[in-house]
């Protein structure tokens, strides 16, 4: 239950449609969950506005799908699955309904976020990025924001990045996402007037180090206002730009 699900409830007690000891009842079975193999966070909404988030990744479609449900059942009205291989998606659409992108492994269950406010951008250095980017672009739009994508627009043909400077100069934040040696964030950082989330990615030749030339790269950005996520973390930059260009707008 996030904060308009329990504003709604006390409105509920206020109106006398529902009773102290049924809204008290309710409140009570919100903190979190047991199920054995894992201990849902059903008040994370409250707290953080957003609902607890499902890393698909190494989880059964089973456990999956139990998770996904149970939230719903206690008042989410979409819970966000990351990291879930397609063969995992179509044994968890079975039994619960949900959209799913391939491409960044990324689905949501329940209602889509139709709300979608101010500007992210998220731009990739090459197509090999875009995996990664989607991931951040799926998780921003899920938390209801405006997406703007800008794929294959590394520094080796700097023209290609030039050609978006509309949207780099009115973004509100901007997802920059490369392997290889990572400049993108750089150049970007040093145009851009708003926040820059570098997200190095594991793409690239054997000396990139599965990603580590890059993120050393943009840890050492001489660009100010440049943020670093982890190796292939799309996810959490995606979640991060959401909460930076909801500053003001919520």
């Amino acid at each position: 239950m996030d904060g308009r699900g329990v504003r709604e409830l006390l409105q509920e007690v206020a109106d006398g449609r529902v009773s102290v000891d049924d809204a008290v009842l309710k409140l009570k079975q919100q903190p979190f969950e047991d199920l054995g193999f894992a201990k849902v966070d059903l008040h994370r909404g409250l707290r953080q506005g957003v609902p607890e988030v499902i890393f698909g990744a190494g989880k059964t479609p089973e456990q999956i799908a139990t998770i996904a449900e149970r939230m719903l059942e206690r008042g989410e009205t979409s819970v966000l699955i990351t990291r879930m291989p397609p063969e995992t998606a179509d044994i968890v659409s079975r039994s619960v309904d949900i959209v799913y992108d391939p491409v960044s492994r990324i689905a949501v269950a329940g209602k889509t976020n139709e709300e979608r406010v101010g500007k992210i951008t998220v731009m990739t250095a090459g197509t090999s990025d875009i995996p990664v980017a989607e991931e951040a672009a799926q998780t921003a739009e899920a938390l209801g924001n405006n997406v703007v994508r800008i794929f294959d627009a590394g520094v080796s043909g700097i023209h290609r990045l030039l050609a978006h400077s509309d949207d780099i100069m009115t973004s509100r934040v901007i997802v920059t996402v490369a392997g290889m040696e990572g400049a993108l964030a750089s150049v970007v950082g040093g145009i851009a007037d708003c926040p820059v989330i570098a997200v190095p990615t594991s793409v690239g030749y054997g000396a990139s180090f599965g990603g580590l030339s890059a993120l050393l790269t943009m840890l050492n950005s001489c660009a100010s206002g440049v943020s670093v996520v982890n190796i292939d973390n799309g996810f959490g930059a995606g979640y991060l730009a959401s909460m930076i260009n909801r500053i003001g707008l919520d």
